[in-house]
């Protein structure tokens, strides 16, 4: 298969899905270095398969950092709603030889992981207005 450019393929994929922007994949692939370079290391310095769900966490923290409160909006513009659009676009990227995958990778990795909401929001909302996440019980002494 002849290499083209990383914009070409978007192109190509952005052809055949058309649910996601050009942008969302742009930035698919910035958020994956970020998140490479937070997890992506080996105790001995080399770069490891990224986990579907440490690619949304790293999505997660990219986005926020890049556009903060709007975040949520420009996701919701590009067509990502949910984790699972963006292991849509991971596979899209694989489908087009931009990305690898293991054999136990899926598409299924990306459910579930987090909700957009609590995600892209929760971070910007005054204290009385965010969710409490309840503490687990301290153990009693006998």
């Amino acid at each position: 298969m002849p290499e083209i450019s990383f914009e070409k393929a978007i192109d190509e994929v952005c052809a055949k899905d058309a649910r996601y922007t050009r942008e969302a994949y742009l930035f698919l692939r910035e958020a994956l270095d970020h998140t490479r370079k937070i997890v992506a290391k080996d105790g001995r310095g080399r770069r490891r398969h990224v986990s579907g769900q440490e690619l949304l966490a790293g999505v997660r923290e990219f986005a926020l950092a890049q556009f903060g409160p709007m975040a949520i909006t420009v996701l919701h513009e590009w067509g990502i709603r949910a984790g699972a659009d963006f292991g849509e676009i991971v596979f899209n990227l694989i489908d087009a030889g931009w990305l690898a995958k293991t054999k136990e990778d899926s598409r299924a990795d990306f459910e579930g992981g987090y909700e957009f909401d609590e995600a892209f929001r929760q971070p910007f909302l005054p204290r009385h207005k965010q969710s409490v996440i309840p503490r687990e019980p301290k153990p009693t002494k006998a």
